[in-house]
């Protein structure tokens, strides 16, 4: 089968860049001498996970336990879980991760860590803890070194927990001074900072340029998206995924809509642009508004216009929430199917 035969909507990743896109990252990361991570939310595929590590990659990041208990049934064995795990049903969960592969989580508060103490404790296990800095998102993560310290202090002094470093999102121009004045107040203790990880996909190719960063955290560079070729960090000809939609009515001369709403799409805006995603056959035309299942397209500016059954290829706004959206992407070569894969993480997992 073609992909032009697939039902539409249907989200489809070209192989050949999916490999170009894994590759280019962890070569260039490697000739930095930064460890990969890669940030699985983007995709949420086993397979995918597997082709990352295989290229080089020291393991993995996931976003919720959910994620990381998919990932580790499907055989991965480092899994770092960025995210401050509260209440004693995740933390029996985290614990049974642990006794079955190597998982690292977060914590930015003492209540988070004294419940990762108290959960390793009873489960008789060494849990690796990662002290989270904000560097100006303004979402989690301690606001100064000093109260990085403190925590890592307490961390370090736990029997059952072990200070595995400082994590941060995204590296920026705050990143390596927070980072070495964390590590000045800690050297007194005899404390050391085995890892400092920081990520991003608009941010990858200066990777380099945060000296104090041992390793790097991705999740949108494997797909590429408008938004990264927006803020050029990925050329157009470079993105793998796209979501191929069908014109299903021309109400009017200058308005098409496509069998591609909200529920194939998302609501999420792109960087530097407008709209709902590009039509790569018109990109003069603007998606300007999603109902669940319609997408209204203004066609005053093109010149050509689409037909009604006619198949268009979007470049969508934000790739890891599209994926999301789907029960299975298709992949392909040259327009020949090649594979199905399910997104085995999708939805809410918990």
């Amino acid at each position: 089968m073609r992909i032009d035969q697939l039902e539409s909507p249907a989200a489809v990743v070209d192989l050949d860049k999916l490999s170009a896109n894994i590759n280019r990252l962890q070569s260039y990361l490697a000739e930095h001498n930064l460890a990969n991570r890669p940030h699985i939310k983007t995709h949420k595929i086993p397979e995918i996970a597997h082709m990352q590590v295989d290229a080089g990659a020291v393991g993995i990041t996931c976003q919720k336990l959910g994620e990381a208990e998919v990932m580790a049934q499907a055989g991965i064995k480092d899994i770092f879980l960025p995210y401050n795990l509260l209440g004693g049903a995740k933390l029996e969960r985290l614990m049974h991760l642990a006794r079955r592969v190597r998982i690292s989580v977060t914590g930015d508060s003492e209540v988070t860590v004294r419940g990762y103490a108290e959960a390793a404790q009873g489960a008789g296990l060494a849990l690796p803890v990662l002290v989270e800095f904000d560097t100006g998102l303004g979402r989690c993560g301690v606001q100064s070194p000093q109260e990085a310290a403190e925590l890592a202090r307490i961390i370090a002094r736990a029997s059952h927990l072990h200070f595995g470093g400082l994590m941060t999102y995204p590296s920026n121009e705050q990143t390596d001074g927070f980072v070495a004045e964390t590590r000045r107040l800690l050297a007194a203790d005899g404390i050391p900072l085995e890892v400092v990880s920081a990520g991003g996909s608009p941010g990858m190719w200066q990777a380099h340029t945060h000296k104090e960063v041992t390793e790097h955290r991705a999740g949108t560079y494997v797909y590429g998206d408008r938004s990264m070729v927006n803020v050029g960090v990925m050329s157009q000809a470079e993105v793998a995924f796209h979501v191929i939609a069908t014109v299903v009515s021309r109400p009017t001369a200058d308005r098409a809509v496509l069998d591609a709403g909200s529920k194939a799409l998302s609501s999420d805006g792109a960087r530097g642009s407008t709209g709902f995603g590009l039509i790569l056959e018109y990109p003069e035309a603007h998606i300007e508004k999603l109902n669940e299942e319609h997408g209204w397209v203004d066609l005053t500016a093109c010149a050509a216009k689409p037909q009604i059954g006619e198949r268009v290829t979007l470049l969508v706004n934000h790739c890891c929430v599209t994926n999301n959206l789907f029960n299975e992407i298709v992949g392909h070569r040259n327009g020949e199917v090649e594979v199905n894969w399910p997104v085995a993480a999708r939805g809410l997992l918990q």
